[in-house]
């Protein structure tokens, strides 16, 4: 940050109207830190994971200013922690995210289409190849398939209820967190929204607020997939890869592969379309590098088998986890399969386990409390 002249900030700190002038230029000037998304140089996950920390720094500074400028402490005054999204991450949305953990649409621009890959584009891959990873993802998506489809009213909120683990990433190295709790409930409104569901971890339930940059709310889409949304996607995995790589937003430096694998990881393990969850599967098929996983497990633990890839520019291998038997989504988890900046190899940077998932009519409202 820029050094201050030590006159103004005596006489700052004596007049609440310049204190309260300073706080705001602080924030901005914060902000203004911030890495442009297109040059961000973290894996998505952890890029959105200490974003959301910065920003839930920045409200608390800005609390503790109003709080000032009225005499109360913060411990005081109701509603002083504001709230800033915790999505996987598309993958916070990994926040189911919003897990949700996960997942968002970070303001940088679209891609034309012409960074579809040769597979997609010309169909030269059979989904049905012999290549471990593709054979396995077929699989699954035959068992994806036959799920029951759902009705979902506009009004309901879909409901996930995980464990999940993360890494911080304020200090420069990945200082890996304790398992958590988190549950969420996002909005099915078409939108756009400025408030986008809740999320509740570590005892306290937060508003999700929308996107950063969404001036007027954010509205269904990649960046917050709602199930009438996600039901207008192609079923067809050739034609859903080729939208995917034309609208997952693009970043430099970033591999292209691995931005829409990670959206893919982002849309997986909630309340799908069966036909929307088959097609996403058999479209990550196509994507260069996946393989397959023989053993794999959860940050709960539970084994099965797996799905991943490595990013080779950040370092960093997401694995998603399925349950040997069913075949059903149990989680995800991405570390470093190298040493790097932030860790060494075999470094935890984010997982999710996926507990259970619903439909509800409320925002807080869990499945056992439905009919009460």
């Amino acid at each position: 940050m820029n050094h201050r002249d030590t006159d103004s900030t005596a006489s700052t700190a004596s007049d609440p109207s310049s204190r309260a002038r300073r706080s705001d230029a602080d924030v901005e000037e914060i902000a203004r830190l911030l890495p442009p998304p297109a040059h961000r140089d973290l894996p998505h996950e952890q890029y959105l994971h200490r974003k959301e920390r910065l920003m839930r720094s920045i409200d608390h500074d800005h609390a503790d200013a109003r709080a000032d400028r009225t005499g109360r402490t913060r411990e005081g005054r109701p509603g002083a922690r504001s709230a800033r999204r915790l999505l996987r991450p598309a993958l916070l949305v990994p926040v189911t995210a919003l897990a949700l953990g996960g997942i968002l649409a970070t303001g940088v621009a679209l891609t034309n289409g012409d960074d579809a890959p040769a597979t997609a584009a010309t169909g030269r891959h059979d989904a049905r190849d012999m290549r471990p990873a593709a054979a396995l993802l077929d699989q699954i998506s035959d068992a994806a398939g036959k799920g029951d489809a759902l009705r979902v009213r506009d009004d309901q909120f879909a409901y996930t209820r995980s464990k999940v683990r993360g890494a911080d990433l304020t200090s420069g190295k990945a200082v890996v967190g304790p398992l958590r709790d988190r549950e969420s409930w996002v909005s099915q409104e078409p939108g756009p929204l400025r408030k986008l569901g809740l999320v509740r971890s570590e005892g306290e339930t937060l508003p999700i607020n929308a996107e950063l940059g969404d001036t007027h709310g954010t509205p269904a889409g990649l960046g917050r997939p709602t199930y009438r949304w996600l039901s207008t996607l192609p079923t067809d995995p050739e034609k859903l890869l080729a939208y995917l790589y034309a609208e997952v937003p693009k970043s430099d430096g970033a591999e292209r592969d691995q931005a829409v694998f990670d959206c893919i990881g982002g849309l997986l393990g909630g309340v799908t379309p069966p036909e929307t969850a088959a097609a996403l599967y058999r479209a990550a098929a196509r994507i260069p590098g996946v393989t397959k996983v023989p053993t794999a497990k959860d940050v709960t633990g539970r084994t099965g088998v797996g799905i991943a890839r490595d990013d080779t520019t950040f370092g960093a291998r997401t694995e998603w986890v399925f349950d040997a038997r069913d075949l059903t989504f149990l989680g995800s988890r991405s570390y470093l399969f190298k040493d790097t900046q932030y860790g060494k190899a075999g470094t935890l940077m984010s997982a999710e386990a996926v507990i259970d998932f619903a439909v509800v009519d409320k925002a807080g409202q869990t499945p056992d409390t439905r009919s009460s």
